[in-house]
């Protein structure tokens, strides 16, 4: 058995469903997208006609907004006065795209605007003041924040004190307390009385422009859907309708920034989907905040000069390729600090010189691989601080779990699935310890991973083409409106093989009744010995078509996958597959021969079992063993059986070793018994003592071999042996071969290594689960 990552979490089906196949038969739809809708807050036939063809008249007046109407009255009044206008913004994606819309919708009106993007390292996030005084000396009459503000306390009270007045356009979580800005534009204001509070930054600024210019301003909406798919808000509602229209906007952008960053970067500008810009472009955007100054990205936003650029899709591009470098580097040793820590709720991980950049990434990486939740922190370069980021699963709330160590924490913020901390370095035990401790006492169960939420059960053969691009009526694809997941569970796995530069990925195809199905697994090739007899496997994804070489086919993007019943996994050395990693955790190692106990000497005493006395010892097999390691042949079938019954296993690794090699030998002829009898008959007397290895060099045999031959011949009394002398009986009775228990054996340890060392797997593993159903 082999137990899935995540801990799965199928949705129900329902009947109210059915309210929808008219209009999906209508459309001339399949019935399976029913409860896909029904799912996804879809319960009408009004509602399905929205969401399937979402429009810019479903936008929501800006003036719902709190402090619209005065936000938008002082900026044009700053405008008609000719005061210069600030618009401070921040360094990921969101940010970036926030003060873009900002800053060319003032100029819309004919605004002297200038923007400044905090650099994360020098400034931190949200308003600082020194940054703040800087600007106020220059000249700033009017300062309008995007993206943040909403817990810029100090600085707010600076600027207003000194007679300049601050706009907070915001959409991030509102504290108890808000600062005296001139007026505070957000959608979940307590104040207001806007519809839909999910929107990005860059929502929340579109709005303001929308509110500025008297119209939907669709010149804004390909970098409106940037900003909102990379900041992962939930893609419903008024988001839908922005991304919608901003991906297809997106398609003919003439920003020639983003023409350049798409060349850059290899992607095809037909072809943006919220994929293209989740994966390549938001990345690339948010790559340079992370190493560095953020500005570069509004300069590439807004730049009407074609080197220019291209000079920067350039710069953006390297940055990205310095921050997976750091990324990967970074990930694997924050694996290899788990791997040498002993298993706790909460993973700690502190080094020094790690960059404080892409410490998130690594984090999430961190719990993706493990299913528990992380903290990644980097050490000053003086040892004295500790600061970093941490990601959570589903089980935990991260913001809560930190708030009961907050004694030892200099500050920290965030929520249930993400949080930034700063502490003393002193203080890092407290806060592993005080972790575990919460965990504990909160009866927080941590084994269960992740969840992950599947939406159907679905067939091979229903895996098709037109289904396929069925799903793609439910995108644009996001939080809240997330690609389908697929359970599917096949009658067999085929050709599966490893792919990629270092063979980290799997390639495999499901088949059911003749229906076929490619499988791709990023990240998986180190599983492809679970698909080995390719039966009882549970695999989820989520489809996509393939295209390669004018080709079009299904294939299924694996997220997650398990094996149901017993495994068996085939590591005899005789089939070139010993490379296996061994299993680790709750493991035995069966050993039948003291003779070969040289075998397992990296082993710990304590997960060896030996069996030499033919039974098993009850009371020394661990309880509930996870994985059973057959380390050499076991000549009794029988005790192999009651074994795995004992210890409970569900994986079994056969090495299966044996050195005596019964079965390549074989069973001597009768010709090769003829002629040792005759030897004995011509000599008399042989002193089998001292001349053993004289008669196999006569004989051109084994010396086992000739051993084996001399016990046959003396149980069937063929011969005497009298301290060390062997001769032949006169007239000895007549009995075949076959009587003799040596002989019967020996036929069985043949016949029993040719089952174990080179019967096909599935066989070894159809015998085992016999054995089961005998019980």
């Amino acid at each position: 058995m082999k137990q899935s990552r995540y801990k799965w979490v199928l949705q129900e089906t329902t009947d109210e469903a059915d309210v929808l196949l008219p209009e999906l038969a209508a459309r001339n739809l399949p019935e399976a997208l029913s409860q896909l809708l029904w799912q996804r807050g879809i319960r009408s036939p009004e509602q399905l006609t929205a969401f399937f063809n979402p429009s810019l008249a479903e936008l929501h007046d800006p003036y719902a907004m709190h402090d619209m109407e005065k936000a938008v009255q002082r900026i044009q009044d700053a405008v008609a006065r000719g005061e210069r206008i600030l618009v401070y913004g921040d360094y990921d994606a969101d940010g970036i795209t926030s003060t873009t819309v900002m800053k060319e919708a003032i100029e819309l009106i004919g605004g002297d605007v200038t923007y400044y993007l905090p650099n994360r390292f020098k400034d931190g996030y949200g308003p600082n003041t020194a940054v703040y005084q800087e600007f106020i000396a220059a000249g700033i009459q009017l300062i309008v924040t995007v993206d943040n503000g909403v817990a810029g306390h100090d600085a707010i009270q600076y600027a207003m004190e000194q007679g300049v007045h601050v706009i907070v356009t915001d959409h991030h979580e509102l504290p108890p307390e808000l600062p005296a800005a001139y007026a505070i534009v957000h959608p979940r204001h307590p104040e207001g009385r806007y519809p839909f509070g999910d929107l990005a930054g860059v929502g929340v600024a579109f709005k303001v422009a929308t509110a500025l210019l008297d119209e939907v301003p669709a010149e804004f909406l390909d970098i409106t859907a940037i900003g909102t798919i990379a900041d992962l808000v939930s893609l419903t509602g008024e988001n839908r309708v922005l991304v919608k229209h901003g991906l297809e906007a997106l398609k003919q952008t003439e920003r020639i920034g983003l023409q350049m960053l798409c060349q850059t970067a290899k992607i095809s500008q037909a072809d943006i989907t919220e994929e293209t810009v989740g994966f390549a472009i938001g990345p690339r955007l948010n790559a340079i905040g992370r190493l560095g100054d953020a500005s570069p990205g509004v300069e590439l936003l807004t730049t009407f000069d074609d080197v220019e650029a291209a000079n920067l899709a350039t710069f953006i591009q390297q940055k990205n390729d310095e921050r997976q470098q750091l990324v990967k580097r970074q990930t694997a040793e924050a694996l290899e600090m788990v791997s040498e820590l002993a298993e706790a709720p909460v993973q700690v991980l502190a080094k020094k010189g790690w960059h404080e950049g892409i410490l998130g990434i690594v984090a999430s990486r961190v719990v993706q691989e493990t299913g528990r939740p992380a903290l990644v922190l980097s050490v000053s370069e003086d040892g004295l601080t500790v600061k970093g980021s941490g990601r959570s699963t589903e089980a935990l709330n991260l913001y809560d779990a930190l708030s009961s160590v907050k004694e030892y924490l200099t500050h920290f913020g965030g929520h249930h699935m993400a949080a930034g901390l700063t502490l003393p370095a002193d203080n890092l035990d407290h806060v592993k310890a005080g972790l575990a401790d919460y965990v504990t006492q909160t009866g927080i169960d941590m084994s269960q991973g992740q969840e992950l939420t599947i939406d159907q059960r679905l067939q091979v053969s229903e895996a098709t083409l037109p289904f396929i691009q069925s799903l793609q009526l439910l995108a644009p694809f996001g939080t809240d409106n997330p690609s389908p997941y697929f359970l599917l569970m096949p009658e067999k796995i085929r050709q599966a093989k490893q792919i990629g530069a270092d063979f980290s990925h799997l390639k495999f195809q499901m088949v059911t009744e003749g229906n076929e199905l490619d499988c791709i697994a990023f990240g998986m090739g180190a599983d492809i010995h679970e698909f080995a007899d390719g039966n009882d496997v549970q695999v989820v994804g989520q489809l996509s078509v393939n295209e390669w070489n004018g080709f079009r086919k299904p294939q299924l993007a694996v997220a997650d996958f398990a094996v149901e019943g017993l495994q068996v996994f085939d590591c005899r050395g005789k089939r070139g597959q010993s490379q296996m990693p061994l299993p680790e955790g709750r493991v035995a190692y069966a050993l039948f021969d003291e003779k070969n106990l040289d075998l397992l000497k990296q082993v710990p005493e304590e997960k060896i079992l030996l069996l030499k006395d033919g039974s098993v010892p009850s009371s020394d097999v661990p309880i509930h063993i996870d994985d059973l390691v057959l380390v050499d042949c076991p000549y009794n079938q029988q005790l192999v059986k009651e074994l795995v019954q004992a210890t409970g296993c569900k994986r079994l690794y056969l090495f299966v070793t044996s050195r005596e090699e019964y079965y390549l030998n074989g069973l001597p002829t009768r010709e090769q018994f003829g002629r040792l009898f005759k030897l004995i008959a011509q000599f008399k007397v042989i002193d089998v003592r001292y001349k053993l290895d004289d008669v196999a060099s006569f004989l051109r045999l084994k010396r086992q071999t000739v051993i084996f031959m001399i016990n046959v011949f003396f149980e069937l009394g063929f011969v005497t042996i009298d301290d060390g002398l062997m001769k032949r009986v006169e007239s000895p009775a007549t009995r075949p071969l076959t009587e003799s228990r040596f002989y019967q054996e020996m036929t069985e340890k043949i016949r029993i290594e040719e089952f174990f060392l080179f019967s096909d797997i599935k066989d070894i593993k159809q015998w085992f689960l016999q054995q089961e159903e005998t019980t």
